[in-house]
């Protein structure tokens, strides 16, 4: 027989077993908690956190700072390599355009530019009707061709000199036109003619209708020209057009290297290549890479590689002068760096962590030692603990403890002589208990012998202090009902009113609903004291108290009113300072630093001490008027069963 399980059971069992899955990876998620990790891991975390963090945000800053430096630094120094090379260019391109200055001043050249002179413009021979001015004509050029030739032997980079007026006619040891086609057409000639008198950079030539007997090709030289203008009407008279030879550019861009493979090429404005380098990295700089400007800095993507170009462009040539590199060149110095940056945050963390075990063990051993001396302590064993003698926080926990436990030992054995102390104190009071019945007895018996005698005044005196000692004792409670303190007061006011007879008239003002609260014992008498030895007694005539009870609130109001001599503002400003502080007042006074109005502030330290600092008593007075004292307390309707202490020492009353 085949028992088949039961799925229902099944199923239960399923989310008990995912329960206690879910409770475990619970479990395990509190543990990774910071707060609940043991000590010693929360120290290696710390340690690391603050150790190893700033190192690597350090490297990481070292690394982002000095790979903008450096790229800075070689971007400066490019750009310096590039002013040095357009320098050079406007330095030579000047040279020539102070030789076609000089070259133009030449009287001979001056007429053949006006046309006063005639040659051939195919073979540069002079042509004229008379023999003898056709000599001189001869003169003439023969002495511009050697005026030019000083030109070409004192600078070597010239490949060739032509001068062309306006009638076609041209002039030139080196140069001379392909075809009979005029040399006015051409657009060497057009363009030097637009800029009238300005020297004009040309650029490499292309397909101009004139050559030169070394046979130069167009990439080889490089172009300048400047028309000469008739000074008064300022008509162009014709042209001069000198070639340089390219290896002049060359000679102060090829030197210059950007990195491994970087060079220094220079443009036109059109971005067609003036000199350019073999092998290079770009054939061709279109002019719309260029950003606007006179120089700055792009990077451009050409076969598959970036390359960083750098530029600048002269305002005397319009040329631009650019450097050429990849990109990746430029950072290899920062790489380097970047290794040693590496390496010092691998050192630090290899460091901080083996510091972090140290570090962690050396202060969570101690302390769990002391977790184990505090549970033996738990289970009652209060033996001292071995401690070393490290000097550090931690020695100075674990001795501090021995002394705890010493302390303790010392006041449980306190603790046991005081309640044996406590026991025996309470057998003697119980003794002394009868000491206050037998003067209440005595008094008793006074009274009634005095009231059969007939003497009522003697009668009423005994009853009077009769009953002051008695509620005055009230069998040791500190609160007594209102009815009780206004009884107290009355049999103190009997008294003496006995004794100043007409000089001192009473009023209590305390409703019925108010007599069964309780109040705090014996706060009237004192007052009404000060009120009669310091106010009635030192007015002249009869004075009065009028004492009065009234709610504020939640808090029970009592007033003690005269009209005697009252205070001054010193004295006011003296007792207001005493009160504030009563029980340091009352250690003043008892070291014999005067004893004025001690009753006063023992009932503003006992209401303090009982209710709280918002209680107490309050002071009101003018000299020669009179004085008031208001004493707050709370509204008790039940007499206290116990008193606590609350957080800043003071008594709580429940």
């Amino acid at each position: 027989m085949i028992i088949m399980p039961n799925k229902t059971e099944h199923r239960s069992r399923m989310p008990l077993g995912w329960k206690k899955i879910r409770f475990r990876m619970k479990s395990g998620l509190q543990r990774l908690r910071l707060r609940n990790m043991p000590l010693r891991y929360q120290l290696m975390l710390l340690f690391l956190l603050f150790a190893i963090v700033p190192s690597v945000g350090l490297g990481l800053l070292v690394n982002w700072t000095v790979e903008r430096i450096v790229e800075r630094q070689v971007e400066g120094h490019t750009m310096q390599l590039i002013g040095k090379v357009n320098e050079a260019l406007d330095s030579k391109m000047e040279n020539l355009q102070n030789m076609t200055y000089l070259i133009a001043f030449d009287p001979d050249i001056r007429a053949f530019m006006e046309g006063k002179t005639e040659f051939d413009g195919h073979t540069g021979a002079a042509v004229s009707s008379g023999v003898s001015n056709q000599s001189t004509d001869q003169d003439q050029l023969y002495g511009i061709k050697q005026f030019l030739q000083g030109f070409t032997t004192l600078y070597p980079e010239i490949a060739g000199i032509v001068l062309v007026n306006g009638n076609g006619d041209y002039i030139s040891n080196e140069m001379y036109p392909k075809t009979n086609q005029s040399l006015v057409q051409e657009q060497w000639y057009q363009g030097a003619s637009r800029n009238a008198g300005i020297f004009t950079v040309l650029g490499q030539p292309r397909q101009r209708n004139i050559t030169t007997h070394v046979r130069y090709k167009d990439s080889e030289i490089v172009s300048v020209a400047r028309s000469i203008t008739d000074e008064t009407s300022g008509r162009v008279l014709g042209v001069i057009m000198i070639d340089l030879k390219l290896r002049t550019v060359s000679q102060a861009a090829r030197d210059v290297t950007l990195g491994k493979s970087g060079y220094v090429m220079v443009t036109d404005a059109e971005g067609r290549s003036v000199y350019m380098p073999d092998n290079p990295l770009v054939e061709q700089i279109p002019s719309a890479w260029f950003p606007s400007g006179d120089s700055g800095i792009f990077n451009a993507e050409t076969d598959g590689k970036e390359l960083l170009f750098m530029y600048q462009s002269s305002s005397f040539t319009g040329w631009r002068t650019v450097g050429v590199f990849p990109a990746r060149e430029s950072i290899a110095e920062v790489r380097q760096i970047q290794f040693y940056v590496v390496s010092f945050v691998f050192v630090v963390c290899l460091f901080g962590l083996s510091a972090s075990l140290r570090f962690s063990s050396s202060i969570a051993q101690p302390i769990f030692r002391l977790m184990s001396y505090m549970r033996r302590a738990e289970t009652g064993n209060l033996r001292s603990g071995r401690w070393s003698d490290r000097a550090d926080e931690i020695g100075m926990l674990g001795r501090s403890f021995n002394r705890m436990l010493a302390q303790i030992r010392q006041l449980m054995s306190l603790n046991e002589l005081r309640e044996r102390q406590k026991r025996d104190a309470e057998m003697r009071s119980l003794q002394e208990h009868i000491k206050p019945h037998f003067l209440y007895n005595t008094l008793d018996t006074i009274h009634w012998m005095a009231q059969r005698k007939g003497v009522d005044d003697v009668s009423e005196m005994v009853g009077a202090l009769s009953r002051l000692f008695r509620i005055g004792l009230s069998k040791g409670n500190d609160f007594i009902p209102l009815q009780s303190e206004v009884e107290h007061i009355s049999s103190y006011l009997q008294i003496q009113q006995t004794r100043y007879r007409n000089r001192l008239q009473c009023e209590l003002v305390i409703p019925e609903e108010l007599k069964e609260l309780f109040v705090l014992k014996l706060v009237l008498q004192p007052i009404v004291e000060n009120a009669i030895y310091h106010g009635i007694k030192g007015r002249r005539g009869p004075g009065k108290i009028r004492i009065e009870a009234k709610v504020q609130g939640h808090k029970l109001v009592l007033t003690v009113q005269d009209d005697g001599a009252g205070m001054s503002s010193e004295r006011l400003h003296e007792m207001v300072q005493l009160l504030a502080t009563p029980l340091e007042s009352m250690e003043t006074q008892e070291a014999g630093q005067g004893g004025k109005s001690y009753g006063m502030l023992n009932v503003q330290a006992r209401l303090r001490l009982s209710f709280g600092e918002e209680y107490g008593i309050s002071l009101n007075s003018r000299e020669g008027e009179g004085t008031c004292v208001t004493i707050t307390q709370p509204l008790m309707k039940e007499l206290p069963q116990a008193l606590q202490f609350d957080t800043e020492g003071r008594r709580d009353s429940q």
